[in-house]
């Protein structure tokens, strides 16, 4: 049996774990773990240049694989910069383990040089947490963590390491476990099939019917399930902005998503619908505006493998507890061979759709002329050209987040990397610099506003000193647009410290950390400009487009209101 310190049984077990990369920061408290580390060659630590976005790497890395992301930070500060990228991934089910140092046994409580109590302070925002108590314990709690992070409904855990627990002169055996047991812990694995049998009934006799699919059929992995069950019943789809690629959007039966910035007709059909068959969503309040108002025709299925999501906002006819895969996979085997009950009203139902579609086409935006400024929705849709809809795509989160999700068309699962329940603002360049990492044969695209952008700048030099080639696309209308559009709308366009007025020269900036950058103003500028910037898959480039400063996102849903009640234009409303 090996003798191992707990920094090298941290250090192997992530191996053991087939761990590839680790984001960190180092620190007093992690010294020995950085120590041991260095002294291996299996796990490749990535040094970025603020915890949050070592927390952000990580995500985006979960996000792109579907594998637990991986954070090493040290004591008080280091841990607390964490929080915000912790919040992140609790708010979106990602999965991500938390190595935190902490200040030795026999310090806590005293309130020592970095110490917080970071078990505490993340209570609210992990799926689990844990605190060594001895090395020995080490090997098992990591297991347990990668198992916590993955399983069920996926989410972070933070694992509190005492520095004391690390030291280099204690050793002890080393054994990782092949398998692990939690007593108190056992997700489900099926559904019900009753309920099951239920929820196909109504599909099959349903007049109106709608496919509502959200992250949990991305992170489940049941995209290709969810495809054929979809396209076997003939039904019309829309997913939530967590998911987005779920199911192929330029296909005819998907309607895009719905909400607070959802499509026309996604937004209309879910007013009108009989029968939403919610899989793997949680009806946000992004989604449903005003739930007394939301959906008042349809009944409802609800399927997700986290029993607290299901009738917690909307309450669900036939409630299902279980993986996404497995349900629909049971589903597709009890509507083989079955007819559906009324084909002359889906038709119908299709004609109404196809009605919506075209009130709205054509109608979207106004794109600029030769010699104005850019529109945003044009810059998304060129660059979806350029890269043939093919590219890893982050956002940071504002207009041009909604314009990303509006207007970049994705056919495949986990290319789209965004922020949804906490909305974190810096969130999308060092996502996207996860995922360029681990896909480095792949376009990683990053759409960015100049405000989001500034609040996680400083990883131009993570991205120089390992060779990052991300694309990053700033649509800069110099504010704070969603800000400024909310001000426009209700208070009377007062806009109270949205404009920023002492930007940098982004065009500068990345030349200052030896990266090219390309400033576009007109639309006669954008073509070439983006031929330069893919032209090389393997390099960095900041493309700084200014676009039309008071261009607002549209639909919008009017507050309040129920699925169908949007602002169409600044002057039009349904």
């Amino acid at each position: 049996m090996e003798l191992l310190s707990g920094a090298d049984m941290i250090a192997r077990a992530l191996h053991d774990e087939g761990v590839e990369y680790i984001y960190g920061y180092p620190g007093g408290a992690a010294l020995h773990i950085y120590d041991a580390l260095f002294r291996q060659d299996k796990v490749q630590h990535i040094l970025v240049r603020h915890e949050q976005a070592a927390t952000h790497a990580a995500d985006g890395y979960a996000r792109a694989s579907g594998k637990p992301g991986v954070v090493l930070v040290t004591s008080g500060p280091g841990a607390t910069n964490a929080v915000t990228g912790i919040a992140t991934a609790y708010m979106d089910s990602i999965p991500m383990v938390v190595l935190c140092g902490q200040v030795a046994s026999h310090l806590i409580g005293e309130d020592a040089f970095q110490e917080t109590d970071i078990v505490g302070v993340t209570r609210p925002i992990v799926k689990h947490s844990f605190s060594i108590r001895h090395p020995s314990e080490i090997p098992g709690v990591i297991k347990k963590a990668f198992y916590l992070a993955g399983s069920g409904r996926p989410g972070p855990v933070v694992i509190d390491i005492p520095k004391d627990m690390t030291a280099p002169t204690e050793r002890y055996e080393y054994s990782y476990p092949k398998k692990v047991r939690m007593r108190s812990y056992s997700p489900v694995t099926r559904g019900h099939s009753g309920q099951i049998k239920k929820a196909v009934e109504l599909m099959l006799k349903a007049r109106r019917p709608l496919f509502f699919t959200g992250g949990g059929v991305v992170s489940g992995r049941a995209c290709e399930a969810l495809t054929d069950l979809v396209r076997r019943l003939g039904f019309p789809i829309t997913t939530s902005l967590m998911g987005i690629g779920a199911y192929p959007q330029g296909d005819r039966q998907c309607l895009g998503w719905p909400g607070m910035h959802g499509s026309y007709e996604s937004n209309n059909a879910m007013h009108h619908t009989d029968l939403i068959i919610c899989i793997g969503a949680r009806f946000d309040d992004r989604v449903t505006n005003n739930t007394s108002k939301f959906c008042p025709t349809a009944k409802i299925i609800h399927v997700d493998i986290d029993p607290s999501s299901v009738s917690k906002t909307v309450r669900a006819d036939v409630p299902i507890v279980g993986p996404a895969d497995a349900v629909i996979n049971e589903m597709i085997s009890l509507v083989q061979g079955r007819e559906l009950a009324n084909p002359e009203a889906l038709a119908a139902w299709w004609t109404q759709i196809d009605g919506w579609r075209a009130e709205r086409e054509g109608k979207l935006y106004e794109p600029a002329a030769p010699g104005e400024p850019l529109k945003p929705q044009q810059v998304v849709e060129a660059v979806h050209r350029v890269t043939r809809g093919e590219a890893f795509v982050a956002t940071d989160v504002g207009q041009h987040q909604m314009f990303a999700a509006q207007y970049y068309k994705f056919e495949l699962p986990n290319r789209w990397i965004t922020s949804g329940g906490l909305g974190t603002m810096g969130f999308g360049f060092p996502a996207a610099m996860g995922i360029k990492m681990s896909y480095p044969d792949d376009e990683v695209v990053l759409f960015t506003g100049e405000g989001s952008f500034q609040m996680m700048m400083q990883e131009f030099s993570t991205c120089k000193q390992y060779g990052v080639g991300v694309k990053i696309i700033n649509l800069n209308n110099q504010s704070l647009g969603m800000v400024r559009q909310w001000q426009d709308l209700n208070y009377k366009s007062r806009h109270s410290h949205s404009y920023m007025q002492s930007l940098p020269d982004f065009v500068q900036l990345a030349g200052a950390y030896g990266f090219r950058a390309i400033k576009v103003h007109t639309v006669e500028e954008l073509e070439p400009a983006l031929e330069e910037v893919f032209r090389n898959k393997d390099e960095l480039v900041f493309l700084d487009v200014y676009v039309d400063p008071r261009e607002h996102v549209y639909p919008m849903q009017v507050p309040l209101g129920s699925m169908r009640d949007m602002l169409l234009t600044k002057t039009e409303r349904t």
